[in-house]
């Protein structure tokens, strides 16, 4: 496989197209467009995606059109993830790909969706989304008459595969032919990193509009402050959400131009010169340094503390594991509520002697993954209001 356009300008060790493993089915290539570019387009063009706008990234979609959704959230991971690897000289169009697909899989109503989830399905395989992420591009789409799912290069499936956070811990138990030994593109790295970078600095944005977090609290913390002052200083008569806006565009900023900075110094440490070595590296080579990552940390944990622990987002979080618990229940108990696409899946399940109550699960939890927040409170008001229209 030829270099395409600006692949020839990368450094050595990028995951240019021609070190793809390809693809599960086999396709002919675009004179025009490399690998990741298709995976990319076919990612931004699935039903997965569109869902993400009204599916919760904090704040439940009714709660405002101002706050960020897993739609727009993708967006700003993926603008993050091409900047560090333009930066770089890295393959840009994979770390794109990885970073818009890696929350197709994604419940609604965030993680609290998650983990109902993942409790009613634990007798069944339980339920992560990273992992539905990847059932959605291998199987769950159906766009395209040669093949199942979206047919996407290894290297965007194995980003996907590879991605964690402190809220993803993916069980990859019996993913062993996604080479688990071997450390991701650098590519992929990049877009998991930029996954924390935005949603952290982007809920302080939240969580100061929404009322949960203030100045006064954000400024004890050394990544905040620091930033804050230069602000003040600078822009002395501006309101108090634009300096906010200021500050939150400096840190990412700050974060990004560390992680360039410690990424290549680990590159140089380990003496990285191939693709090959990537692969090959001990450990992770993107991340921050030792002093930025403290900063980050006392960051995570003060939204944990003062945001994600707030009693508004628990309160919203109790009553979507509810509405997720008691949609699973009563599908489980009686699958001929199920809407149609479904109960054909379970037919077509029995024809070929794949039913029993894991199978069946396993169709609920798909459907149920797929919701958005609104349509999942108005599925759960179908299923319980007796005056609801079924």
């Amino acid at each position: 496989m030829s270099e395409y356009g600006y692949e020839s300008t990368l450094v050595s060790y990028a995951c240019h197209s021609r070190f793809s493993r390809g693809r599960v089915y086999p396709e002919e290539e675009s004179p025009h467009r490399n690998p990741y570019q298709r995976d990319r387009d076919r990612i931004i063009h699935s039903t997965a995606f569109r869902r993400l706008e009204y599916k919760t990234q904090v704040f439940v979609n009714h709660e405002g059109d101002h706050y960020r959704t897993r739609l727009t959230h993708s967006i700003e991971v993926a603008q993050i993830a091409r900047s560090i690897c333009r930066a770089m000289r890295l393959q840009e169009d994979l770390a794109e790909a990885v970073a818009l697909a890696h929350d197709l899989g994604h419940t609604p109503f965030g993680h609290s969706g998650q983990d109902a989830l993942d409790a009613v399905m634990r007798d069944y395989g339980g339920f992560e989304h990273n992992r539905q992420s990847l059932r959605i591009v291998e199987s769950l789409e159906r766009k395209y008459a040669a093949f199942p799912g979206l047919n996407l290069s290894y290297e965007t499936r194995e980003g996907i595969v590879k991605h964690h956070s402190p809220f993803d811990m993916p069980r990859n138990h019996d993913l062993d032919h996604y080479h688990l030994q071997e450390q991701a593109s650098l590519e992929a790295q990049i877009g998991n990193l930029a996954d924390e970078i935005a949603y952290n600095n982007h809920d302080i944005d939240d969580g100061y509009r929404a009322g949960m977090l203030s100045i006064e609290g954000l400024r004890e913390l050394e990544l905040f402050g620091r930033h804050y002052e230069e602000v003040e200083q600078r822009f002395p008569d501006a309101p108090e959400r634009l300096r906010v806006n200021e500050t939150v565009r400096r840190m990412i900023n700050f974060l990004i131009v560390d992680v360039i900075a410690e990424t290549e110094r680990r590159i140089g440490e380990a003496g990285v010169e191939s693709f090959a070595d990537v692969r090959r590296a001990r450990q992770a080579l993107v991340g921050f340094s030792k002093p930025v990552r403290r900063m980050n940390g006392e960051l995570k944990k003060y939204l944990y503390r003062h945001m994600y622990r707030h009693y508004r987002v628990a309160r919203m979080a109790s009553k979507a594991e509810r509405v997720i618990r008691d949609i699973f229940r009563i599908y489980m108990e009686n699958p001929a509520m199920l809407p149609s696409a479904q109960q054909r899946e379970l037919a077509l399940a029995k024809e070929n002697g794949d039913i029993g109550p894991a199978c069946q699960a396993r169709i609920i939890a798909d459907y149920i993954a797929g919701m958005t927040d609104r349509y999942a409170l108005e599925e759960y008001e179908r299923l319980f209001d007796v005056s609801a229209r079924p």
